[in-house]
């Protein structure tokens, strides 16, 4: 499957180091609250998925920019592919609470809106892919447009000098 001009395989290849990223957030977040930090605590309010999901959003649009990966259709897959990871991992947090009855951050009742944490798993699955990739892939797009323009416009005012023209 090609999207833009690199396979679906040189997108995850790009992405590893931004999985590895939310991965290792995700599983900092399972430790502070296994260790006794409350869902409310500071600790567990900045180490954040959605948040590490955010930035690593903004590092894939700088790596494609900078990199000459792609363009619009890249940073849109990367966005889906990153919310994608974001949501399975929480799901899977969901899916061993279901299974062990062990609980961890991601399994409180007031987090869930609707009964049970199956229907909660499928509500990330679902809802939370879409609720977090469409934003995504606007802030993305639009920082990706901005990049652009400021080379744009960056290689326009450089090239007369460049030349041996005035500017």
């Amino acid at each position: 499957m090609k999207i833009g001009r690199h396979g679906l395989m040189d997108h995850l290849r790009l992405l590893g180091p931004l999985f590895g990223f939310i991965a290792a957030i995700w599983a900092l977040r399972i430790v502070l609250y296994a260790v006794g930090a409350s869902r409310s605590s500071p600790e567990l309010r900045v180490v954040s998925v959605t948040v590490a999901g955010g930035v690593a959003v903004l590092l894939a649009v700088l790596m494609i920019h900078r990199r000459n990966f792609g363009g619009y259709a890249s940073v849109v897959a990367a966005v889906f592919l990153l919310s994608c990871w974001e949501q399975i991992l929480i799901t899977a947090a969901i899916i061993f609470t279901a299974l062990t009855g062990i609980p961890n951050v991601y399994t409180g009742q007031d987090l869930a809106f609707v009964p049970g944490l199956w229907h909660h798993a499928a509500g990330h699955l679902t809802v939370g892919i879409g609720f977090s990739a469409i934003p995504d892939a606007a802030m993305g797009c639009i920082l990706f447009w901005m990049l652009r323009r400021a080379d744009s416009h960056g290689a326009a005012h450089a090239r007369p000098q460049a030349l041996g023209g005035k500017r």
